[in-house]
């Protein structure tokens, strides 16, 4: 198996339990009828330290898996060497952009 193959299925595992995990949290425990929270009840939920860690890992995780996704498909169009270097550049590019970004939002929102 090759570690990319493992890398898609851990972080598949890993997206299930992290996806149930953030449906109950965010939308089942709400005391508002229609599972929507409010902007202070957002700041209050992404200010619990485990909340956070648990959705920074929602993040990671979703971004990593998917980024590997593209990359599995690119290897499908049979590129040059020169193109799918880039296509790697590009998609590790769009990876750490992706999740700064997230974090950034995270972060902001948490020390409100």
């Amino acid at each position: 198996m090759d570690r990319a193959w493992r890398w898609t299925v851990g972080t598949g595992i890993a997206l299930v339990a992290l996806t149930a995990v953030h449906l109950i949290a965010q939308h089942f425990i709400v005391g508002d009828a229609g599972g929507l929270r409010n902007y202070q009840q957002v700041l209050d939920y992404i200010g619990n330290p485990v909340i956070f860690a648990i959705e920074s890992g929602f993040l990671v995780t979703v971004t990593i898996h998917g980024l590997i996704g593209v990359h599995r498909i690119s290897l499908d169009l049979d590129l040059s060497a020169r193109a799918q270097r880039r296509v790697d550049v590009g998609l590790w590019t769009l990876g750490a952009l992706t999740i700064g970004y997230g974090f950034v939002i995270l972060i902001t929102l948490a020390l409100r």
